[in-house]
């Protein structure tokens, strides 16, 4: 089978698909997963781990709920491949109007979005909520929940065809270029000098984002794309009497596993209803223009889930759709 098997640490630019990888045999608590698309992510292009593979055949482990046939969407080490196997307690059904390229970007960016807005912000309809990287995965999902829970979104971003997305796409209300100096004013201008009740930050912009967040708001660090960790002024945080609120989804399998199932219900219900659609990159790339997806990630060029399509649906499974 097709697979790209990492066997030294390297920049993306230099690993290379191999065609003779021995199919995964799946180990205890694990089925052997036909990859049909999967997502493309920053931490792929700064980390490479070593993969192998024998032959196939072991049976599904006792107590699996899926069988042949079912369409999973997921995470597992290997994705970029023909074939991985994977932990099933990893694994959700796809919903049948979700498609596979659409299914390759859920597993993290949907949880981490609805979790942090809903279980940390606690948001509420008509509060004001700023995303920063509003057209990224994370970002992009962010302003799709908060508006479909009655939110009015502020979209930011460091390019205009990325502010473009962030409204035509996501639905953002208004959209603020941060990379202008003072985009601050802007905020507090549209909210009426009130600022912002929710800031959502995957880039690391909570320390000016301060300037414009509302009395008791809560500023959510979800990450530092930006490559910097930030130190925060302490004294805005007790003058405007706000809350920073962390959110790290990986790890609620350890610390709060009973939240999981509920957050995922809730997120396949606002699909199922129409109000949110997961969003792809427009180019879908290839198995073989996995570097080139990497690239392009690197360089920030990507908007929603970039996305590697392994293999085409069969007709079969496109008419579920």
């Amino acid at each position: 089978m097709r697979a790209f098997v990492v066997k030294e640490l390297a920049h993306p630019s230099r690993i290379s698909l191999s065609r003779d990888v021995p199919e995964p045999v799946p180990g205890k608590n694990q089925v052997l997963v036909d990859i049909y698309s999967a997502g493309l992510n920053f931490f792929d292009v700064g980390a490479a781990r070593n993969q192998t593979g024998i032959a196939a055949g072991s049976p599904i482990p006792q107590g699996c709920p899926y069988k042949p046939g079912d369409r999973v969407f997921g995470a597992a080490l290997g994705s970029f491949a023909d074939k991985v196997a994977a932990d099933w307690n990893g694994l959700l059904p796809l919903p049948e109007n979700i498609t596979f390229d659409q299914g390759a970007g859920l597993y993290i960016t949907w949880p981490t979005s609805y979790e942090a807005l809903v279980g940390r912000a606690e948001l509420k309809a008509g509060e004001w909520v700023l995303v920063t990287a509003a057209a990224g995965g994370v970002g992009i999902a962010a302003v799709q929940i908060a508006k479909a829970l009655g939110a009015r979104v502020i979209a930011a971003a460091g390019a205009e065809a990325k502010l473009d997305v962030a409204k035509r796409v996501g639905g953002a209300d208004y959209a603020i270029n941060y990379s202008k100096p003072g985009w601050q004013k802007i905020v507090l201008e549209i909210t009426q000098g009130r600022g912002v009740d929710v800031i959502y930050d995957p880039v690391g912009l909570i320390k000016d984002s301060l300037k414009c967040i509302a009395w008791k708001g809560r500023a959510l660090v979800i990450g530092f794309a930006g490559g910097a960790i930030e130190k925060v002024p302490m004294n805005l945080v007790l003058l405007k009497n706000i809350s920073i609120v962390g959110l790290h989804w990986g790890a609620y399998r350890t610390h709060e596993p009973s939240r999981i199932p509920t957050v995922w219900k809730n997120i396949l219900d606002l699909f199922a209803s129409g109000r949110t659609t997961p969003v792809t990159y427009d180019q879908i790339f290839t198995l073989e223009q996995l570097v080139d997806g990497l690239g392009a990630i690197e360089r920030r060029e990507t908007w929603g889930k970039a996305v590697v399509r392994v293999k085409e649906e069969r007709a079969s499974e496109k008419a579920k759709l």
